[in-house]
Order: structure tokens, then C-alpha cells, then sequence
């Protein structure tokens, strides 16, 4: 990554990168588990705007979502911030399809940015990068320039300990969603289209079965009227989503979406890796009969995201897909949320039920940061109210409105763009949340990207939720480096043998478990067994 000039000295920027702490007036005390206070530069206002007098440069790269802008240098909530505060970020953009690949090059380089913005990083990244020094910690920058998000911390005791590394730091500002906002924790609902279940005279399935019958009688009916059957029952890019929702319906995932592989296995109490367990055999097959019987897209395994949506929008021939929403996304009206699915055994859990701990590693300074105090001040102004309301809504009376109620809306010409774009379309030239994963908390108040539609899709399944939901757990320095290969190792193969089961069969299951058990699966559990110890006892 190309470097700019900087109003600090090569000593300085030598210094910051080898102890994380500054020259001249940025030195300080040391903090937890050899942390070092840095303190701002006589540049810098301790509260209020401008965040320095002088201007300084930042660089932060950052992913970008099919749904946002790819430039965010001309994007009007950071141009606008960049004056108030004066300080001037230069984005670094990244599709989110190569995200994970280009920070991984840029780390192994050591030349990378000043921080990493919606940079969807694991815990595993945060403890790897933030042990080694590159990500710096963040505990005594959050209690002295952070008031908004300290205040989070303090009031929601499992966000402070589902972002506590085992060496005591904090290294990452999280995307956390408001405990009592349920449509965010539901994220993506299946979604039926109400017209053709009207059509067929079939209410929403509620179980397996039942959907499985809904599928069959969109692929064989001429719904759309155009006469050809080329209606397509369930839509998506890849099954995982699908996958992931029927989890539930055979008792499966009873700890939420952020453990994908792992829950607690009801009558034993102890943990269960869920690839292997015989219930998730079932879930194949019941998956594979949709795939033969052309219940599913024939390219699902093919179609990009950006495909996918427009497709939907052109032709809105989908029968069911699981996303976030079909009407912001692609602009269709008529679909409704499915209850969570009843399975053949009679479980019925919405098992996509997310931890308000969503995305641990939104925002990271690294050691190249000549500026972490003011950094950390620029990013907390978005965990206040008033940083908030900017981040989603924008502009009162431009881009939205306050009704007599005090509640808000968007404009109608964000709501019903007169050329016809969605509401994510037209919103990525001023703002920057559509796609998820960026540092921020998201509130019922000011989220109203969340149409009524999706809010009752939410209301729907939410009783039949996990009754415990897991954030992502940590592990420790000597656990993390075996955790991350065996991970790494054992998810290649679980994908690469679900697509196989999928698209031919499961009669290579017994030897697909044998494989997992020769890759290391009891190590692997030995592992999560320790973390999970260390995350009840907190």
C-alpha cells in the first residue's frame, strides 16, 4: 500500500510501530497486559469538533458490500465528517469477496493502513494480530476519548467480555446490535412469496414438509402466467443460508449463528460438533432432494450476489429466498416471513438467531497509526446518538424526517425513487451501512431500513429463538495459532463435502466422518471445550 506524507517524524512513525506509543507529547503510562497510554497531541481537542485543529491524514481500508458505495472518498456522510472533524481519511476500498484475502497479504507485508474499517474480522484475527502488536490495544483509548462507547461497555457486561481478549485487551470496536431490537438479530427470514401462496391456495409452511410441498407446486405451476414453468422455487447464492435456517428444524444450532459448527447436544449437556452429528445427515438429504428435484436454483452454486439481486429485480420469479429483504434489495412487495420450520422430529428453533456481539472486528488501529487517540475519538462519535442518527438516517429533512410521534422515516424520495432504484441504491451515494459489518450499534430508533415487513418476518420466528445465544468465543495465545488451522482445515472440508452431498448424494458419509475425525475433530472440540469453560465462567 502506497504511504503518504506525514506531518511526523520517520523516528516517530519507528517508534509508534515498534512500542504503540508516540513522540513528544504522545508518550505515557502502561496500561493492561503492557498496553501503553497514548496520550493526544496538543493538536487535539479533548471533546467536541473539530477532533484537531490542524488537519491530519488517515489512511483505513475498508469493505465494500455488493449494496454500498466503492468509493467511499466521495460518499457524503465521511466528507462532511472530514470537516467537522479535520481530520481527512483516503479509503481504501475492497470487495468483500476479497476482503479476507487482501488484509491477510497486507499484514503479511507489514504495510498496511492505519485502520481497518467494516473489515469483518474474526476473533481469531483480533487475538493473532492484536497479540503480535500489529492491531493496538484499545482498553485505556476507549476510558479516556471513547465516552460513548465506554458507556456501552459499562452498561452490557457480555459486550465487554465477548470483546476481551484472554491477555485482558480490548483490540476492536464491534458492529453491536440493541438486545431488544429482534429484527436484527433475525437478519435474514426466509421469505415466501405471498401472491403465488395465494395463487395455490397454500398458507406459509410450517414445517418441513409443508415447504417442501410449497416448492413442488411453485416449480410445476405456471404462476408468473407467461406460459412457461420457468418459476424458481428457492433462490439464493449458494445453500448455505438455507442449510443454516433448517438447522433449527432438526434441533441443530441451539446456540445461535455465530457457532455455525458447534451447539450443545440437549441430552448429553456437552458440546457436539454439528457436521457430523446424524440429524445434519438428514438436513442433506432433505437438501439434496430439493437440489434433484430442480427445486433450487440450477446455478446456486455459481450466481454472485450482485447476479442474484438483479435477477430478482428484473424477473421476481423467486418463489422463497433467505436474505435480508426482498423489498429493499430488490424492490419486490410481495413476500412474506415464514415461521420457523417444525422438522420431523418435532424441533422447531429459529437457530439464525444472532448474539448482539455481531461482527467483534469492525474497526482496528494498527501500530502504523501515528494518531490513535484522535482515531479513536473520530470512531466513537458513531456510537453516540448523534453520530448514530447521521450514520443511518442522514440529513432531517433531506434524506429523512421526524413524524409528530418523535419517531423517524426516510424521505419519500429515498423510499420511492422516482427511477425506480431500491432504497439501498439510492441511499449508497450519502451513506455507508448497507452491507453490514460496520462499527456502530444498530437501534430500532434509527435503523429504518427495517420495513414493516421485515420487522413482522422478525416478530414471526422470534419465539421459537435458542434459548441461550453464544457471541463468538476467544482463545488463548498458545490455543489460537491450533485453533486456526484446525479451523481453517476442518471448515474447507465440511464446504467442499456439503456441496458434494448437495449436488450427488451422501453415500460418501461414513468416510467424510472417518476424515474429520483423522483431520483432528477431537483436538478441534478440546479446544472450543476450553474456550466455552472460559466463556461461562466469564
Amino acid at each position: 500500500m502506497k504511504r503518504r506524507n506525514r506531518t511526523v517524524t520517520a523516528a516517530c512513525a519507528l517508534s509508534l510501530a515498534l512500542l504503540m506509543t508516540g513522540c513528544g507529547a504522545q508518550g505515557g503510562k502502561e496500561g493492561a497486559e503492557g498496553e501503553k497510554e497514548i496520550a493526544p497531541s496538543e493538536n487535539m481537542n479533548l471533546t467536541g469538533f473539530p477532533i484537531v485543529n490542524e488537519p491530519i491524514q488517515l489512511t483505513f481500508l475498508a469493505g465494500a458490500a455488493p449494496t454500498s458505495n466503492s468509493n467511499w472518498n466521495t460518499v457524503r456522510l465521511f466528507t462532511e465528517y472530514a470537516e467537522m472533524t479535520n481530520i481527512n481519511v483516503e479509503w481504501q476500498m475492497v470487495p468483500t469477496d476479497a476482503l479476507h484475502e487482501r488484509v491477510n497479504l497486507l499484514l503479511a507485508s507489514r504495510d498496511y493502513p492505519d485502520a481497518f474499517h467494516t473489515a469483518r474480522l474474526t476473533i481469531a484475527d483480533i487475538m493473532k494480530h492484536g497479540g503480535e502488536g500489529t492491531f493496538i490495544p484499545l482498553n485505556d483509548l476507549i476510558d479516556e476519548y471513547a465516552p460513548n462507547f465506554k458507556k456501552l461497555l459499562d452498561d452490557n457486561e457480555d459486550l465487554r467480555k465477548g470483546l476481551t481478549m484472554p491477555d485482558g485487551n480490548i483490540y476492536s470496536f464491534p458492529t453491536y446490535y440493541d438486545p431488544d431490537f429482534t429484527y436484527v438479530l433475525v437478519s435474514s427470514p426466509l421469505w415466501l412469496n405471498e401472491t403465488w401462496l395465494e395463487q395455490l391456495g397454500m398458507n406459509p409452511p410450517a414445517t418441513t414438509d409443508e415447504f417442501y410441498n410449497y416448492l413442488k407446486a411453485v416449480k410445476e405451476t405456471d404462476l408468473n402466467g407467461n406460459g412457461i414453468l420457468d418459476e424458481i422455487p428457492y433462490a439464493g447464492v449458494r445453500p448455505d443460508n438455507l442449510v443454516n435456517h433448517l438447522k433449527g428444524a432438526w434441533g441443530l444450532g441451539n446456540r445461535g449463528r455465530s457457532h455455525p459448527y458447534v451447539d450443545v447436544n440437549p441430552e448429553s449437556g456437552e458440546l457436539r460438533f454439528i457436521p457430523t452429528d446424524p440429524r445434519f445427515k438428514e438436513i442433506m438429504e432433505y437438501v439434496h432432494k430439493l437440489y434433484k428435484e430442480g427445486l433450487l436454483n440450477e446455478d446456486i452454486y455459481t450466481i454472485t450476489s450482485n447476479e442474484f439481486y438483479a435477477r430478482g429485480t428484473e424477473e421476481g420469479n423467486y418463489g422463497s429466498s433467505i436474505i435480508t429483504s426482498m423489498e429493499t434489495l430488490m424492490g419486490l412487495t410481495n413476500y412474506v416471513g415464514a415461521p420457523a420450520l417444525e422438522g420431523p422430529h418435532g424441533d422447531r428453533i429459529f437457530s439464525f438467531y444472532g448474539s448482539p456481539l455481531a461482527a467483534p472486528g469492525s474497526f482496528v488501529i494498527t501500530n502504523q497509526n501515528p494518531y490513535p487517540a484522535e482515531t479513536v475519538r473520530w470512531i466513537d462519535y458513531f456510537y453516540g446518538d448523534e453520530g448514530n442518527l447521521k450514520f443511518f438516517m442522514g440529513w432531517e429533512g433531506e434524506t429523512y424526517e421526524t413524524l409528530p410521534d418523535g419517531t423517524l422515516q426516510y424521505t419519500e424520495n429515498i423510499t420511492n425513487s422516482p427511477d425506480g432504484r431500491t432504497l439501498e441504491q439510492v441511499l449508497m451515494q450519502s451513506l455507508t451501512w448497507a452491507g453490514g459489518s460496520y462499527p456502530g450499534i444498530v437501534k430500532e430508533s434509527t435503523f429504518k431500513a427495517a420495513l414493516p415487513a421485515m420487522i413482522e418476518a422478525a416478530d414471526r420466528v422470534a419465539p421459537y429463538k435458542p434459548e441461550e445465544v453464544w457471541p463468538a468465543f476467544s482463545y488463548m495465545p498458545d490455543e489460537s495459532q491450533q485453533m486456526s488451522q484446525l479451523l481453517a482445515d476442518i471448515d474447507a472440508y465440511v464446504k467442499e463435502m456439503q456441496a458434494k452431498f448437495i449436488t450427488g448424494g451422501l453415500d460418501e458419509w461414513d468416510r467424510y466422518v472417518e476424515q474429520l475425525n483423522r483431520m483432528g475433530l477431537s483436538e478441534f472440540m478440546e479446544l472450543y471445550n476450553a474456550a466455552y469453560k472460559r466463556y461461562k465462567e466469564g
